[in-house]
């Protein structure tokens, strides 16, 4: 007699939580880390690299708690999605841990890196960390980070809803990873200007305080001194809000239901009839 699969409890999504959100950033900030420091790369590279973290970390997290790897994502489901709200606070520090502890590995392995590119360990470096109006460099202010931080998820939480609603046309063959991942780097290749698309509280946040404790002494203030680290917290969780309510506006409340199509119409794949009702809920 087969054996009922075992359900993952919320220790169980806590970790693959933790684990996914680690892999997204030994990517990220790894790849930040080779081009600022070492010169190897430049912006592709940049936004190619975040892109495939977010698949990897997804493909890691993904049967057992989902693979949000952002409270951004975790806030906006659970607005409008029915994720449930006892679980919001776990995922968010399962996320804040794990960029936390990737970033840590980061600065340790690229230690030598960063000290010989920039001994004062300064804001030259300190992007390779956590995000800054302009880059650091260009004359945006942090209103103008706000807003595109608010944008930029907006875009993403859009997105990501499109892609795995199972009354539209999600990817089949597992491919749904690969498509956010690419969703990730046209944001990165699009909108990376203004404040270096965060997106993702956690993924600012962690590594962020991974610098601070290893001597970026500066690692919560922008280049002009401002207090700046609550900006790639605070905008991405609104613009996900934003983003996601549109998705179910403009896009959800039309999609068809699970009667059988009209002629003419993509069919809903099969399998995934029994996934209908919950997902209208």
């Amino acid at each position: 007699m087969a054996t009922r699969p075992k359900i993952p409890g919320l220790l169980g999504e806590f970790a693959a939580e933790f684990a996914g959100t680690m892999i997204l950033i030994l990517f990220g900030v790894g790849v930040v880390a080779q081009v600022a420091g070492a010169g190897i790369g430049d912006h592709d590279s940049i936004a190619w690299a975040w892109g495939l973290g977010v698949v990897f970390g997804v493909y890691v997290a993904a049967r057992i708690s989902g693979a949000h790897l952002n409270p951004a994502v975790t806030i906006a489901l659970a607005v409008f999605q029915g994720f449930s709200w006892r679980k919001v606070a776990p995922y968010i520090v399962a996320q804040f841990l794990g960029a936390f502890v990737a970033a840590l590995l980061v600065r340790w392995n690229y230690t030598e890196v960063l000290n010989a590119a920039d001994p004062g360990l300064t804001i030259k470096t300190q992007g390779v960390f956590s995000t800054l109006p302009g880059n650091g460099t260009l004359p945006i202010g942090e209103w103008g980070a706000f807003r595109d931080q608010i944008i930029g998820t907006a875009i993403l939480l859009f997105l990501i809803l499109a892609v795995t609603d199972v009354l539209s046309t999600p990817p089949q063959a597992n491919l749904a990873p690969f498509i956010i991942g690419l969703i990730v780097v046209g944001i990165g290749m699009a909108w990376g200007t203004a404040a270096g698309y965060a997106i993702n509280p956690a993924r600012d946040f962690g590594p962020r305080l991974a610098s601070f404790l290893t001597g970026y002494e500066d690692a919560f203030r922008d280049q002009t001194g401002y207090l700046y680290f609550w900006v790639p917290i605070v905008a991405p969780i609104i613009g996900g809000v934003i983003g996601a309510g549109l998705y179910k506006v403009l896009v959800g409340r039309f999609l068809p239901s699970a009667e059988p199509p009209e002629p003419g119409r993509v069919p809903t794949p099969r399998g995934e009839d029994d996934n209908v009702e919950a997902r209208r809920g």
